[in-house]
Formats: C-alpha cells, sequence, structure tokens
C-alpha cells in the first residue's frame, strides 16, 4: 500500500502524518493550508462548508478529483464531514468504520440511548419535542458534528427556544430534528484517542481539551485544541470506558470519545469515528504515527501503548474579522511554532481558524503560556494592522 487519498473539511494533520509514514498522499478538503499542500503530492478544494452538504457530495466529483491526480490509489482515508463515505462507490478499499456505524456513533441522540443501555455515565439527552420534561440549565447542539460552534446554553424555556431560532438564522439546514437539548454540566472537557481492530481496542493517549479558550476564539465553545497527556485521578476509567465503547459500536482504526470530567467523575460526551483534533499533539507527546497505526488497524495489528514524554500543545487560533492572508501576515504566522498556515491570496472570514500555534514543553503550565505567547504576537500584529489602515484612511492619513 502506498498510495492514499485523504478527503474531509480538514486533512492537513492525516495527510501530513501519512506522509511522515512514507505514504504519497493526494488530499481534498475546505482549506488547502500551505502547509498541507508542502507535505501532499497533489491536493484539490473542495467547496463545502457544512456536515450536510459534505454528506451530499456526489462520489462520482470524488472519482473525477482521484482521475485528475493522475495515481492508482491503494485507499481512501475520510476525514472530518466524511466519516459516512460509502465505500462501495469507490475502486479501493475504504480504511474507516463502516458508514452505518460512524453515523450511530455519530449521532448524539442515538449515542445516548446506547450509553443508557450500557449503563455508561452521560448527560441526559432530550430531543425537541420533549420540552415539557426538561430540567435546566441544558446545552443545545447539532445532533451530528458541528466543532462546537453551534452549541448555546439555555437556562429556562424562553431562552431554550430563543436559541432555536437563533441556530435556524444561522443555517437553515439546522433544523428542531438536527438539534439536540443535552444536561448542562460543569467540569474540564477531556478526550480519550483511541485505536481498535474488530477484536481489540487500545486507548493511546487522554487529552485535556481547549473549549471556547478567550484569547483563541471569542466563541464560547469553539474547540480549540488539545494538551496531551491529561493528568488525572480518572484517566485509567476514561481509557476502560471508551475502549468498551467503541467496540460495542464496531468501529475500527483512529477514534475518539469525548469526555467531561465533572466533581462526580468523568461523563461521556460524544464519540468521533475518525481522526481527531488531537492526532498533533498526541503525536508530538508520544512519538507514535498515527496513520501507521490506523493502517494497521484494518490488518488486526494494534501497537504497543505509547508513553507520555513531554506535554504538547496545541491552540487552534481564530480570527475575530475577516482578514486577507497577504505575505506581512503569513511572515508573522510562519515566526510561529505553527500549522494549518493559509496559503497567501486566501480569505479567512470571521470566527473562522485562522491557525494552529504548538507548544512542547516539560509541564502542561509551560506549555499553556507558550501558546499563550504565540497568539498574543498573532492577535497584535492584526490589531496593529487594523489600526494603521484606520489611520491611513483619517484626514490628517490622507494629508
Amino acid at each position: 500500500m502506498q498510495n492514499i487519498l485523504t478527503i474531509g473539511f480538514d486533512t492537513r494533520n492525516i495527510a501530513c502524518s501519512a506522509s511522515k509514514a512514507g505514504y504519497t498522499v493526494c488530499s481534498i478538503d475546505a482549506f488547502r493550508d500551505l502547509d498541507l499542500q508542502e507535505c501532499a503530492y497533489a491536493s484539490a478544494l473542495l467547496e463545502c462548508r457544512t456536515s450536510s452538504e459534505l454528506h451530499r457530495l456526489d462520489p462520482q466529483w470524488i472519482m473525477a478529483k482521484m482521475n485528475a491526480f493522475g495515481l492508482d490509489f491503494d485507499a481512501i482515508v475520510p476525514g472530518s464531514g466524511m466519516e459516512m463515505l460509502d465505500p462501495c462507490s469507490f475502486p479501493c478499499p475504504v480504511l474507516a468504520s463502516s458508514p452505518e456505524a460512524a453515523q450511530e456513533a455519530s449521532n448524539k441522540l442515538h449515542l445516548a440511548k446506547r450509553l443508557e443501555a450500557m449503563g455508561m455515565p452521560h448527560p441526559r439527552c432530550y430531543s425537541p419535542e420533549e420540552l415539557d420534561a426538561i430540567e435546566y440549565p441544558v446545552i443545545l447542539k447539532p445532533a451530528s458534528g458541528g466543532g462546537g460552534i453551534f452549541n448555546r446554553v439555555a437556562g429556562d424555556r424562553q431562552e431554550l427556544l430563543s436559541a432555536l431560532k437563533e441556530l435556524s438564522e444561522l443555517d437553515q439546514e439546522i433544523t428542531e430534528k438536527e438539534i439536540i437539548v443535552q444536561q448542562f454540566l460543569e467540569g474540564t472537557p477531556a478526550s480519550v484517542s483511541l485505536l481498535s481492530t474488530k477484536n481489540e481496542s487500545l486507548a493511546v493517549a487522554v487529552n485535556e481539551q481547549l473549549i471556547g479558550i478567550p484569547w483563541l476564539s471569542r466563541l464560547p465553545f469553539a474547540y480549540c485544541g488539545n494538551i496531551t497527556p491529561f493528568r488525572t485521578e480518572y484517566s485509567e476509567e476514561m481509557e476502560a470506558l471508551s475502549e468498551e465503547l467503541v467496540l460495542e459500536l464496531g468501529l475500527l482504526g483512529s477514534n475518539g470519545v469525548d469526555f467531561l470530567v465533572t466533581e462526580k467523575g468523568p461523563v461521556v460526551l460524544e464519540v468521533n469515528p475518525r481522526f481527531q483534533g488531537s492526532l498533533d499533539t498526541v503525536e508530538k507527546a508520544t512519538g507514535i504515527n498515527l496513520f501507521e497505526a490506523h493502517v494497521g488497524c484494518f490488518r488486526g495489528e494494534l501497537p504497543e501503548k505509547p508513553e507520555a514524554k513531554l506535554f504538547a500543545a496545541r491552540g487552534v487560533f481564530y480570527s475575530d474579522r475577516e482578514l486577507f492572508i497577504d505575505r506581512k501576515l503569513m511572515d508573522v504566522i510562519l515566526r510561529e511554532k505553527s500549522a494549518d498556515i493559509p496559503s497567501q491570496g486566501t480569505v479567512t472570514e470571521p470566527d473562522w481558524p485562522l491557525t494552529s500555534l504548538f507548544a512542547l514543553a516539560s509541564t502542561r503550565d509551560e506549555a499553556v503560556r507558550s501558546l499563550e505567547g504565540g497568539a498574543e504576537r498573532v492577535k497584535t500584529f492584526i490589531v496593529d494592522r487594523k489600526t494603521e489602515k484606520r489611520e491611513s484612511l483619517s484626514p490628517a492619513g490622507k494629508a
């Protein structure tokens, strides 16, 4: 096996991991970041912005892009948004869980019912039809996917109705049937990265999740990165729950389980039946190549459990305004330990990821301080540039 196609909303981390493992990689994603283009043999733009658009993507369009790359592909590896890719539509294997298993794992309402049957701790979930039974506060989420961008908290019925209306106005595809209402709990967001075959599963790492970090994003529930490892008294419990769950769901390869660590212990929030955003930090902290390990799962092989040697942190930095990516901004980003680097001449929309910053340190706090410093430098450049433009348009500036 040599030639690999990765396809999904954002495939940079998958493609670069595969390239480091020695594979020839082509990519189709929605960003075509500079570092993706550098590690891929070839890439194409996926002009989709929602999960619904990705799910409706015509396999014939994908096949046309594959043919245009000029390679005979040995396998396709789906990324975010393409978890339900139909393997019957392609001449080569799709190295992923079955579409049926991925669909069940991704849907938060279906997952809640399965967790209930398994006796696993999880927040209570309501459908929008159960308004009279809801105990507040609650959090509203898209039933599948979302990255936290569309999550809203409601403290009473009126706030719930207002949030439902707001979400439908933000995205017409988010109807009441596509929303779940979940018990809102306080705690530390975490995840477990796993590898699984048909018969075995292995928790590779426990990660702290960075959600709604003010110095990275103004969105209160946006996914802002990870820190690996997450040191907690509940690590072993989360690993055991995750290993049992992915086997029960019939998931294969690299998968993730999201938790909230509360005062009473961990509760399962959702399952990601695909490579996760923590791929970078897991690899940096432990030295494992997750793509190679993912491929091995489809041969029935699991690696030895890796150990974290350092703390690796990833911070996803969101732009708070529309930004044109020129050479000066790229130079600022490239001076940092960064990835997901936007290509020159592109435009980043407000509240969309601009880039990812990284830190590797002997302690968690040191890694976080390093991330904060990088984020502050990028933010300062953006703010100063806006000030310069405003002054240049003033009467004094024109004189």
